[in-house]
């Protein structure tokens, strides 16, 4: 049997819902987590149920089945992205070595799950976090690897770069 990676679970939100019953009011749970090994390998999940383990626990599996890579340049990221998912906007910037992960919240909890330690955001618009998680996501997802691009274009990153 494979044996399971070593990942890092980030809870970014934990939200208490109730429902008005006729009896009184019924709590459930609601869990937003980050998972990553460190290495460029990031997933994000939500999960619900009546107690916080099991929402946690959901949120957890789904992550990992919604792993995605990221392109890492040493340890930040290839290129600038502006990242946008409905009205939450994020700025993602490369920084030199040293400078350290300035980022709030979840786009914190993300690079700290993916394995970036030096980057600059920005969160623009709407507060919630998971608006806020999407839009870096898909930003991960338009990042571009120097060497799929020298791949594509028939060509090797020394033509490339020079």
């Amino acid at each position: 049997m494979e044996q399971e990676k070593e990942y890092v679970e980030k809870l970014i939100k934990l939200n208490r819902v109730a429902k008005v019953v006729k009896g009184g009011r019924r709590f459930s749970f609601s869990a937003l987590v980050v998972v990553g090994d460190k290495k460029g390998s990031v997933g994000y999940g939500f999960g619900k149920a009546n107690d916080v383990t099991d929402a946690i626990r959901k949120a957890v599996d789904k992550a990992k089945k919604n792993l995605i890579t990221v392109p890492l340049k040493n340890s930040t990221i290839p290129h600038s992205e502006y990242c946008v998912f409905k009205s939450a906007a994020v700025v993602l910037k490369p920084a030199a070595p040293g400078t350290g992960v300035i980022a709030g919240g979840p786009v914190r909890a993300i690079m700290d799950a993916v394995g970036i330690s030096d980057i600059l955001s920005k969160s623009l618009g709407a507060k919630n976090s998971i608006n806020i998680v999407k839009a870096v996501f898909s930003g991960f997802e338009n990042l571009m690897d120097a060497k799929k691009i020298a791949t594509s274009r028939g060509k090797t990153l020394k033509d490339m770069w020079g």
